[in-house]
């Protein structure tokens, strides 16, 4: 739990402490992103960087913030089933409030947010703990987490077109990696808000986007041929995926300029991933 310290920062609405120094608060509450008490971890730590971050407390050190939310993604990285997760996931929620807090007003150097805008990727598709919600300890999220974080980066005036293809290769690579375990707490829909917000930088014609669609497709189109496992392991994660992304694009606000012909690539795409549901009457479902 934590300590009647934060809760009376808390209490203060979130003022910083004149107290202590910012870099030890600012370490402390680095350390509590990987607590397993969700309240210490995302009821404290997380909502006061966040804020603080917001609020321009660290303008003058967003650099440094960054780089070393950028670190706490490699702690543990390729750990399953740990508790390294929480870590890595808060982190890339953190790093995004930076990138965040950049896109409002320039604060740091463009290399350096593409710098993040790497590590986050490289994290993101290394990752191996993809639990939701973990019994007992809370959100774990590191896809969702990670996915809040790509949309912000999208963002940012500091990416072009050529950035934008590359974090749709990183949505689309993650959704087609093996997994052990479905998503199954929101991930496609997070993945779906990212995209766009890759969309909405009109910086994409249809005819880069819609080749990355079939690539979707392809993979949302396989099924595994396991005995002891469940087949859609294998294309379940985009298959879901692509439904989250017709929904937001059909009914979401600032339509992007390719949503009319996008919604029609869109259409044709849930046709062929989803024959069983989508068939003429006298064609027979599969088991």
């Amino acid at each position: 739990m934590p300590g009647q310290y934060w809760k009376q920062v808390h209490a203060s609405g979130l003022e910083v402490p004149s107290d202590r120094p910012l870099d030890d608060l600012t370490a402390e509450l680095t350390t509590m992103l990987g607590d397993t008490d969700p309240e210490a971890r995302d009821g404290t730590a997380y909502p006061t960087l966040a804020t603080w971050v917001g609020r321009g407390v660290y303008d003058d050190l967003l650099a440094g913030l960054g780089d070393g939310m950028a670190a706490g993604l490699g702690v543990g990285l390729g750990e399953r089933d740990t508790d390294s997760v929480f870590r890595r996931s808060f982190s890339a929620l953190v790093l995004g409030e930076c990138i965040g807090r950049d896109n409002q007003r320039p604060l740091v150097a463009g290399g350096k947010v593409l710098e993040w805008g790497d590590r986050l990727a490289t994290w993101l598709l290394r990752e191996r703990d993809l639990r939701g919600f973990v019994p007992g300890k809370g959100w774990a999220h590191a896809v969702a987490h990670g996915a809040d974080a790509l949309g912000t980066l999208a963002q940012s005036p500091h990416v072009g077109a050529n950035e934008l293809t590359v974090i749709l290769d990183v949505i689309g690579d993650r959704l087609l990696l093996p997994v052990d375990r479905l998503f199954a707490n929101g991930e496609p829909d997070r993945l779906a808000a990212a995209t766009m917000h890759v969309l909405r930088r009109n910086l994409l014609p249809l005819r880069l986007v819609e080749p990355w669609i079939a690539r979707l497709v392809a993979g949302a189109s396989v099924r595994g041929s396991y005995d002891d496992r469940d087949p859609h392991l294998v294309g379940g994660n985009a298959e879901a995926y692509l439904r989250a992304l017709h929904l937001q694009l059909a009914l979401g606000p600032r339509p992007p300029e390719v949503r009319s012909d996008l919604l029609l690539v869109m259409v044709d795409a849930l046709r062929a991933t989803n024959p069983d549901y989508l068939a003429t009457p006298r064609q027979q479902r599969s088991p």
